[in-house]
């Protein structure tokens, strides 16, 4: 893991604290988009799709703080839209850290240059910048060509410039294992903290539907890059357990009040992803009117295939926490990438759907 042993000591004991005090449903990381306008159009992105006076709006400075203080999560991420359009942005970030929260602040990386002399380093902040995959696939994920070799000047400026800098990778169809650890290998030569890696998650309102991974490609596409990463010791910013679900190893339904999303709407039900289950007023109102239990791979046709990190990493946190040792061996051995996979249950949306059939029996 990239990430440093401060960071570790903070998270660690806010988790003990919800332990400690019986929480059972809690959030690990408020995802905060104060806007969703974007600089990019990308082909998975079911994140902009919405008119001008939608992309024209910002939750302001007091909007954020407040949702800091709500969630009250040790870890923020600003997604977006493009987090850098926003004019208070280095006001909203400052304001977090002051905090002691810590900040991954996402970016493609094209206003960074312009923009990095607003921001100042800090163990709590650090930029998370889109890149998935190498030049041609990256651009390509993108929409737009040049785009790969700016957000790479842009990691080697903000290092230089003494920041903390993550590298935000996002998986699509017709990639291979082969070619995603040969990007692994070049993102490490770049002297970043690490890489956060997942498949995409199939946007309904993504332009392009045919670009998203599903079912067991997902694992078979994973077990390829770590068996090839096996002994090249990649930073990648994930639990364990985390990289083993990947692996088709954990049989895991996603958490999904562990990363709860506050934006231009409200508090998103239920989580990052869904963006048409409706919103709540306050952050109290969403954990306690969603109705959790309709949500997940097994009970909601909508969550299918999703194995995203801000869905299931939680879920992988709150394993390692109850099963330490379980934890523990896979951290030292790595996903392992051979034998049976976890098997798939039959969905319960699926079987719902089957009930609700009319069954005629011929007695004659």
């Amino acid at each position: 893991m990239g990430v440093p042993l401060r960071q570790q000591v903070s998270v660690g004991a806010y988790l003990l604290k919800q332990k400690l005090k019986g929480v059972k449903k809690y959030p690990l990381v408020l995802m905060l988009e104060p806007l969703y306008r974007c600089n990019l159009a990308c082909a998975g992105c079911g994140k902009i799709d919405h008119p001008d006076e939608i992309l024209n709006k910002r939750l302001s400075v007091a909007e954020c703080m407040d949702a800091v203080d709500e969630c009250g999560a040790p870890i923020v991420s600003i997604p977006g839209g493009e987090p850098l359009i926003h004019k208070e942005m280095p006001e909203i970030v400052a304001g977090i850290v002051a905090k002691k929260k810590f900040v991954y602040l996402c970016t493609n990386a094209l206003l960074l240059k312009k923009k990095i002399k607003d921001y100042t380093p800090s163990p709590y902040l650090t930029f998370s910048i889109h890149l998935d995959g190498n030049r041609e696939r990256h651009d390509e994920s993108v929409c737009q060509k040049g785009v790969f070799d700016i957000a790479v000047e842009a990691i080697k400026l903000a290092i230089e410039r003494g920041f903390r800098v993550n590298v935000n990778c996002t998986l699509f169809q017709g990639e291979s294992s082969q070619e995603v650890a040969d990007f692994l290998d070049y993102a490490m030569t770049l002297g970043i903290e690490g890489v956060t890696i997942s498949p995409g998650f199939s946007y309904e309102h993504a332009p392009q539907q045919d670009v998203f991974i599903k079912g067991k490609e997902i694992k078979d596409l994973f077990r390829g890059i770590f068996k090839i990463g096996q002994g090249r010791k990649w930073r990648l910013n994930h639990s364990s357990l985390y990289l083993d679900f990947l692996a088709g190893n954990q049989k895991y339904e996603c958490t999904p009040w562990g990363n709860p999303t506050r934006n231009v709407f409200g508090w998103q039900k239920p989580c990052y992803l869904l963006a048409d289950e409706g919103n709540a007023d306050s952050f109290s109102e969403l954990m306690e009117t969603t109705v959790w239990e309709n949500y997940g791979t097994s009970k909601n046709e909508k969550c299918n295939s999703c194995m995203a990190h801000c869905g299931f990493e939680a879920t992988a946190v709150e394993d390692m926490l109850s099963h330490p040792l379980k934890g523990l061996m896979v951290s030292l051995r790595g996903p392992r990438v051979e034998g049976d996979m976890v098997a798939e249950p039959v969905p319960e949306y699926v079987a719902r759907n089957l009930a609700d059939i009319p069954v005629k029996v011929d007695l004659n």
